[in-house]
C-alpha cells in the first residue's frame, strides 16, 4: 500500500509518457490495488499506452455474501486482463494456504483472467536445502484441475522469500536454479513447459535486472519497489 488511485494514474501516465517513443518489447502489465484499477483504466484508455493492468489478489467466489471481497467479474468488468495470486505477503500475513491459492486461480480462469502465481521459500526451508521441492510443491497444488491449455498460459512468479529482510542477497543463479525447476514442474503436469512464463521477483532493480533476464528460464520479472520510480521502472522495462 504505497499509492492512492490520483497517485497510482499519475505514476501509469508518467510510466506511459516515458516509453511511448520508444519500441517496447516486454509485455507490461501493472498490478494495483482495487481502488485505483479504474483511474487507471480511463488513463490508459484516453493516452492508448502499451500498458495492461491487473489486481493484487481476487476472491474464490464470483459472487454471494462474502463481504469485503471482490470477485473475478468486477475485475473483468473494469478491463483487468491480469491478477496476482499467493504474493507472499498474502500467504504469511493473511494465512493464504495453498488451497485457497488453487481456489483463487481456478476463479481466475473463469473470469478471463491470467493469473500470475506467487511461490518462493523461507529461509530454514533454503538453508535445509530443500527449497525446490517447497516451491514445486506450492506450485502444483495451486495448479490442481487446471487443463494443458490453462497450464500453458498461467504465469508463475518466484519470490526468494529467505531474501527479504536478512540480508541475504538472490543472485541470477538462483533465479535460473528455481525458474528452471518450475518450468520442468509445469512440463510434468502439462506435457509442454516451452508456453509457460516464469518470472523472478526478489529486489529486482535496473542494476541487477539485466543480469537477471539473460537466464534461460527467467522469461520476465516482478518488479516490486522499484515500480514506484517511474523511471527507474522505464529503465527495467527498456532491458526486457
Amino acid at each position: 500500500m504505497h499509492l492512492d488511485h490520483v497517485q497510482a494514474a499519475q505514476a501509469v501516465e508518467k510510466l506511459g509518457r516515458l516509453l511511448e517513443d520508444e519500441v517496447v518489447n516486454a509485455e507490461v502489465v501493472v498490478i494495483a490495488p482495487f481502488t485505483s484499477l479504474d483511474a487507471i483504466r480511463h488513463v490508459l484508455e484516453r493516452d492508448g499506452y502499451p500498458i495492461a493492468y491487473g489486481a493484487q489478489d481476487l476472491s474464490p467466489h464470483d459472487s454471494g455474501a462474502f463481504t469485503g471481497d471482490i470477485a473475478g467479474p468486477f475485475l473483468t468488468a473494469l478491463g483487468c486482463s491480469a491478477v496476482l495470486i499467493g504474493h507472499s505477503e498474502r500467504r504469511a500475513l493473511h494465512g493464504e494456504t495453498d488451497e485457497q491459492v488453487n481456489a483463487k486461480v481456478l476463479a481466475a480462469f473463469r473470469n478471463g483472467l491470467t493469473p500470475i502465481v506467487c511461490v518462493g521459500e523461507p529461509l530454514a526451508v533454503r538453508q535445509a536445502g530443500e527449497h525446490l521441492s517447497f516451491a514445486v510443491a506450492q506450485l502444483e497444488a495451486a495448479l490442481i484441475g487446471l487443463s494443458p491449455e490453462q497450464l500453458a498460459s498461467v504465469i508463475v512468479a518466484y519470490e526468494p522469500v529467505w531474501a527479504i529482510g536478512t540480508g541475504a542477497v538472490a543472485g541470477p543463479e538462483d533465479a535460473q536454479e528455481m525458474c528452471g525447476a518450475l518450468r520442468a514442474a509445469i512440463g510434468r503436469l502439462a506435457g509442454e513447459a516451452a508456453a509457460a512464463r516464469l518470472l523472478y521477483g526478489g529486489s529486482v532493480k535496473s542494476s541487477n535486472a539485466g543480469l537477471i533476464l539473460e537466464q534461460p528460464d527467467v522469461d520476465g520479472l516482478l518488479v516490486g519497489g522499484a515500480s514506484l520510480d517511474q523511471e527507474e521502472f522505464a529503465q527495467i522495462i527498456r532491458m526486457a
